[in-house]
């Protein structure tokens, strides 16, 4: 698992490559958390074009970072056009509550 993150206007920008499963995500949640609050951010778009392979640690992901940033009044938004990725997405339920895109200029936008 690859992870890169950086900061544009309120947004915390973070791009994962690989796979997101029970392995990789505990860290992940970490560090996304630790620059999300030590920054005092208020949104998140997440960047899943790259993964490969998710599971429910990765919905749980999601759903743990859409809950820090409602607690801040901001908004969590998802970038993928994988389709394997998209159905698990739809299959958990996530895109009622969380905007999905294909580009990054759209959710940045939005």
């Amino acid at each position: 698992m690859n992870l890169s993150m950086k900061v544009i206007n309120e947004y915390l920008i973070v791009s994962l490559n690989g796979e997101l499963d029970h392995h990789t995500s505990e860290e992940i949640r970490k560090k996304v958390d630790q620059k999300y609050f030590n920054q005092n951010l208020k949104n998140i778009i997440l960047d899943l074009r790259g993964l490969k392979f998710m599971d429910s640690s990765g919905i749980g992901l999601v759903m743990g970072r859409y809950k820090n940033c409602k607690e801040k009044n901001g908004d969590v938004a998802i970038v993928s056009t994988n389709p394997y990725i998209n159905r698990m997405l739809n299959m958990s339920g996530l895109p009622k509550i969380i905007n999905i895109y294909s580009s990054m200029e759209e959710a940045i936008i939005d």
